[in-house]
C-alpha cells in the first residue's frame, strides 16, 4: 500500500502535463488554489502529525530531553538537505519556465504562439529548460517519495493524506516540465512523457525507503528520518509552493487556499484518528 500511494503521488506529474497541454490562461487560478491548498496540507501534517510522531518514537528510546532534541535536529537536517539540493539544482528556475514565455502563450489546444518562432537558438534554450526542469523536479521528488512511503508505513491514513497533498503539488510541476518542451518541439507526446518520467523519482524514493528500513529496522533511525522528512515537506511548501502560488495568482487567494488546505487536513486527521 505504501509503495502504491507513492507511485500514485509521483504519477500526478503526468496529470499536470495533460492539464497544461489542454489548458487556457484562466487555469492560472486553478494552479494558485492547488498550490496553496497543497502547501497548507503539507505544513499542517508535517508540524502536527509527522514531527510529533517522530518525537513519540525517539523519547522512549533516548529520554525526554535527548529524544525531543533528536527530533528537532532531524527536522532541521531535513530542511538543510533540501536547501542544499536547491542550491545546486534550483527548481525555481525550472518551475519559472512559463513565466519566461511570451504573455498569453500558455499551452492551449490551438498551439503555442512561440511555435511560430523559427529561431533554433530559442527552441534549444526552451528544450534545455524543459529537460532541466525534469531533472531538478525529479531530484526534488525523491525525498518526497520517501516521505509518502514512510508516512503510509507508519499510519495508512496518514500516508493517504500525504500522498494527496504531494500529488496535488506534483500537478503544476508536471506543467512546468511539459510546457517548455512543447514550446521547443511542438510535440505533445514528447512533452507528456518527459513530464511523466520526472515523476518516477517519487516511487523510486519509496523503493529506497523500503530497502533502507528492511535492512535498518532500528526505531531510532526511523524516528530521525521521519523528523527529517517533516522538515523536507515544510521546506518544499514554504520555499516552492507558496511563492509559485503567488506567481500564478494573488496573495489573498493564496492565503485562503493555504488555510483551506490546513483545515481539510485537520478534519481528515480528526476523522481518521
Amino acid at each position: 500500500m505504501a509503495l502504491g500511494l507513492t507511485l500514485l503521488a509521483g504519477l500526478s506529474t503526468g496529470i499536470g502535463s495533460l492539464i497544461g497541454l489542454g489548458s487556457r490562461p484562466s487555469s492560472h487560478r486553478f494552479l494558485t488554489l492547488a498550490l496553496g491548498f497543497s502547501a497548507g496540507a503539507m505544513v499542517y501534517v508535517s508540524l502536527v502529525e509527522i514531527l510529533p510522531k517522530a518525537r513519540l518514537v525517539l523519547v522512549p528510546l533516548l529520554g525526554a530531553r535527548l529524544g525531543y532534541a533528536a527530533a528537532v535536529l532531524g527536522f532541521f537536517v531535513g530542511i538543510f538537505t533540501m536547501a542544499l539540493i536547491d542550491r545546486w539544482l534550483p527548481v525555481h528556475d525550472a518551475s519559472g519556465a512559463l513565466q519566461q514565455l511570451a504573455p498569453g502563450s500558455v499551452v492551449s489546444p490551438n498551439g503555442p504562439s512561440l511555435l511560430n518562432n523559427s529561431d533554433p537558438a530559442q527552441r534549444r534554450r526552451l528544450l534545455r529548460m524543459g529537460l532541466f526542469s525534469a531533472l531538478a523536479i525529479g531530484i526534488h521528488n525523491f525525498p518526497e517519495g520517501l516521505a509518502t512511503f514512510l508516512g503510509a508505513l507508519a499510519n495508512p491514513q496518514l500516508g493517504v493524506s500525504i500522498a494527496v497533498a504531494i500529488g496535488i503539488h506534483n500537478i503544476p510541476e508536471g506543467l512546468a516540465v511539459s510546457a517548455p518542451v512543447y514550446f521547443a518541439t511542438g510535440s505533445r507526446r514528447l512533452a507528456f512523457w518527459v513530464s511523466f518520467l520526472s515523476g518516477l523519482a517519487e516511487p523510486i524514493g519509496g523503493l529506497v525507503g523500503y530497502v533502507l528500513f528492511r535492512s535498518l529496522p532500528n526505531p531510532i533511525v526511523f524516528g530521525l528520518v521521519f523528523a527529517g522528512l517533516a522538515g523536507v515537506m515544510v521546506y518544499v511548501s514554504l520555499d516552492e509552493l507558496l511563492p509559485a502560488a503567488r506567481d500564478y495568482g494573488d496573495q489573498h487567494l493564496t492565503i485562503l487556499s493555504l488555510m483551506f488546505g490546513m483545515g481539510v487536513m485537520a478534519i481528515s486527521l480528526v476523522l481518521l484518528a
